[in-house]
């Protein structure tokens, strides 16, 4: 059976598993981890990938990224061909390191980051390389030990990480350390590591569970989310994957839709912050939140933040404002005077 194409738009959350070939080690020493870290971070900072969680295990690794400017495809190939080159210069051996194709699965950001997060740090814990969680928090070769303090980087998203637990770095530290210590006892989690129906639904019980109760859900291999938003991922993929990159292109950010849309509806920005049942204002939010979701990848909580209402607020905007653009035929490389 023929594989299936990557899907992949500026926004979109990957968890990215690379294993060595025939479960041989990819890291030897130190140096190799060292050079295969400094080689992520400059990747990273050069593509405005943001980095979420990370593990280096000997014979594979884990990373958790939010594609840039460049697609997940692209950023991978120049890791794993620049990593690979030096590896084999080293140790003096020839041929491919990494084992066929690194798998991609991408993940419904809201759902699911802070379980990977948690599952991706967790793994040197699991593969004992480290004792306990006192060693994890300063293992140097797992993103943990950074969100910990313990040690520090430029390039890896430890303060966007840690809003998730608190509003100081002292709380969320401590709320984001129990959160891991809970995990523990989780187990090894294998609806994680891939996408598809059973993993996303949480097993099979789950699964029987919604049958039995007439519900179906849409499911894919690479994707790891509930059926709604794997209809939707696969539905766009193709038409997100090209307006995506161009707005990336051009470095469109949400503050640029929140003006835009603000001129389009002669408002000011400031009106489109907090709730309002306002008819003009709720137009606007609707399709600030579609646009900001669908077009520049941005998450409902992030959205929620910067618009200063809640997450099913957001989640009710985008659906008006997908109704909005399809019954008035708005585009938003049409309003910001891109063009293709």
């Amino acid at each position: 059976m023929p594989r299936q194409a990557r899907i992949d738009s500026p926004g979109a959350l990957h968890h990215i598993i690379a294993r060595g070939i025939e479960h041989g080690k990819i890291f030897r020493d130190d140096k190799d981890r060292e050079f295969f870290i400094t080689r992520l971070g400059e990747l990273v900072v050069e593509t405005r990938t943001r980095c979420f969680a990370w593990a280096l295990i000997p014979n594979h690794f884990h990373l958790l990224l939010k594609t840039g400017n460049e697609p997940i495809a692209v950023f991978m190939r120049r890791l794993l061909t620049g990593y690979a080159v030096v590896h084999n210069r080293r140790h003096r051996r020839s041929g491919h390191l990494f084992q066929n194709r690194y798998k991609s699965i991408l993940c419904q950001e809201d759902a699911y980051l802070k379980e990977l997060v948690r599952y991706i740090h967790l793994n040197p814990l699991r593969a004992e390389l480290v004792r306990d969680m006192a060693a994890l928090d300063r293992h140097p070769f797992s993103g943990h030990s950074f969100l910990m303090g313990k040690r520090k980087n430029s390039w890896q998203s430890v303060t966007e990480v840690l809003a998730f637990f608190g509003n100081n770095y002292q709380d969320a530290r401590n709320q984001y350390r129990q959160f891991l210590e809970k995990g523990i006892e989780m187990g090894r989690q294998p609806n994680l590591v891939g996408g598809g129906l059973v993993r996303s639904a949480g097993g099979w019980s789950a699964v029987h569970s919604l049958r039995k109760a007439g519900m179906f859900q849409k499911s894919d291999e690479r994707i790891l989310g509930d059926g709604d938003f794997v209809e939707t991922v696969l539905n766009n993929a193709q038409e997100i994957l090209n307006t995506r990159y161009v707005l990336a292109g051009q470095g469109i950010q949400f503050e640029h839709v929140l003006t835009a849309v603000s001129e389009l509806l002669s408002l000011d920005p400031g009106e489109l912050l907090g709730p309002s049942k306002e008819r003009t204002t709720v137009k606007a939010r609707g399709l600030i939140c579609y646009w900001a979701v669908r077009e520049l990848g941005m998450s409902m909580t992030d959205v929620a933040n910067r618009l200063k209402i809640a997450v099913p607020t957001v989640s009710v905007a985008v659906k008006k404002g997908r109704r909005i653009v399809r019954d008035e035929g708005l585009a938003l490389l049409t309003i910001l005077n891109i063009k293709i």
